[in-house]
């Protein structure tokens, strides 16, 4: 390459194309195509971000099963419905309520 760097320093135009193309490989290491070609780091990145997603949900799954106690009684459907009927049976609230919506001569809801 030495001798090469001594062609460089005299008249551009007697060096040959091969010339020109090795001299800017060693100045510069690479075209410019392979400095815009992609690299592929995203497929790491895309990697850690699904490990990190996936590590959360996983504890979240564990935390929720093992750890939360279990929900109470009356979060059910079955205990909503029948504090409801007992609402309706004790006329709670009978002015803007529930049992406002409740037609106790028809014992049926108002349309």
């Amino acid at each position: 390459i030495s001798a090469l760097r001594e062609k460089e320093k005299g008249d551009w135009k007697q060096l040959t194309i091969d010339d020109k193309k090795k001299l800017y490989r060693f100045s510069f290491c690479r075209t410019y195509a392979e400095m815009m070609a992609p690299t592929g780091e995203w497929k790491s990145i895309l990697a850690g971000v699904l490990a990190i997603v996936t590590t959360a949900l996983w504890t979240y799954v564990l935390i929720k099963k093992f750890v939360y106690a279990p929900m109470p009684e009356s979060t059910s459907l079955e205990w909503r419905k029948k504090q409801r009927d007992w609402m309706v049976l004790w006329k709670v609230n009978p002015i803007e309520g529930l049992s406002s919506k409740y037609d106790y001569e028809k014992n049926r809801w108002k349309d």
